[in-house]
């Protein structure tokens, strides 16, 4: 070959090697886990803190309890309120039994027993009011004790009649109904109670605690901070000339240092609109172009024990690349 076309050659092969150059074959990034800031709802002083810092919790766990005041003497009482209304109709649906029958008949037997006696009293004393031998107020006196014998009498054969007949319809409507009332007061109790409790949302791991116990944070300030459990994912820039390979749901391979080979991974999310990069996901020479945010999931089994925070490089493989 004559020198002049090795020459040619040569700048050939170095202009495609600097056009290659300028575009990159990867994405870099953090790794990073959902991070759950759970909030305080009341302005109260906190009372326990029933976990610590690196502490792995369920989900539903009690974290944080705060000072709830009167709420739970009011809990009580409509707990109270709901038992009695469940315990009315369940006897009104029920019926009387035979010995609350029994019960109410010797009741009866009685008041009408008393009241024969002061019937007989009260005749007895007026008689001798007319002879002159008693007093007005002696009669008066009489006549309120058989008075209040009838009407003791008149209660104790209603109750009876009730037992016997049984509830009517429009009483067990009305127990229903004050049931379903006392089930809505202590839900409606319990709702606003739980503004003084913060579970766990989900299981993860507890990162930080920015209150003491005996502390009142603000409403809406965070008392717990936590890592969700689940596939960590990759934070990265997707510079403008690889932003086409980048799509929701494509398979890509991940990077990490001290883990041996690649780790599966899928798209999860890029962004819509492009930013300037950050000076520190990329290259020198990346800094000035524009990127896409995009959050890779890392769904690999050897993923899950990576901590959050390490840097990662991400690629589309070359079987899965873009023509």
């Amino acid at each position: 070959m004559r020198p002049s076309s090795i020459a040619w050659a040569l700048a050939v092969a170095v202009l495609a090697a600097c056009s290659g150059a300028g575009t990159p074959t990867e994405v870099h990034g953090t790794l990073e886990r959902d991070r759950l800031e759970l909030v305080a709802e009341s302005h109260e002083r906190i009372v326990e803190i029933a976990v610590r810092e690196g502490d792995r919790v369920a989900t539903g766990v009690v974290l944080v309890r705060q000072e709830a005041g009167t709420m739970q003497p009011r809990l009580d009482q409509a707990q109270a309120s709901v038992a009695t209304a469940e315990r009315r109709l369940a006897d009104l649906v029920a019926g009387a039994r035979a010995r609350e029958v029994d019960d109410a008949r010797a009741i009866l037997s009685g008041a009408e027993s008393t009241l024969a006696v002061e019937r007989s009293e009260y005749a007895r004393v007026a008689t001798l009011v007319e002879r002159q031998l008693l007093s007005v107020s002696d009669l008066d006196r009489a006549r309120a004790r058989r008075d209040a014998a009838l009407a003791t009498r008149d209660q104790a054969r209603a109750r009876l009649r009730l037992l016997e007949e049984g509830s009517r319809p429009e009483q067990v409507r009305a127990a229903e109904a004050e049931v379903e009332r006392a089930r809505a007061a202590l839900a409606e109790l319990e709702t606003s109670a739980a503004q003084y409790v913060v579970r766990a949302p989900r299981t993860g791991t507890i990162e930080a605690l920015p209150y003491e116990s005996g502390e009142r944070p603000p409403a809406g300030a965070p008392v717990v901070v936590m890592l969700a459990d689940g596939p960590p994912y990759a934070r990265v820039h997707v510079p403008e000339p690889l932003r086409v390979q980048f799509t929701a749901g494509r398979a890509v391979e991940a990077t990490v240092d001290g883990v041996d080979g690649t780790l599966r991974g899928t798209v999860r999310y890029v962004s819509a609109e492009a930013t300037f990069t950050p000076y520190y996901s990329l290259t020198q020479r990346d800094r000035s172009r524009l990127s896409y945010l995009a959050e890779i999931v890392l769904d690999d089994p050897r993923a899950a024990s990576l901590p959050a925070g390490i840097p990662v490089q991400v690629r589309v493989p070359e079987h899965g690349a873009a023509p």
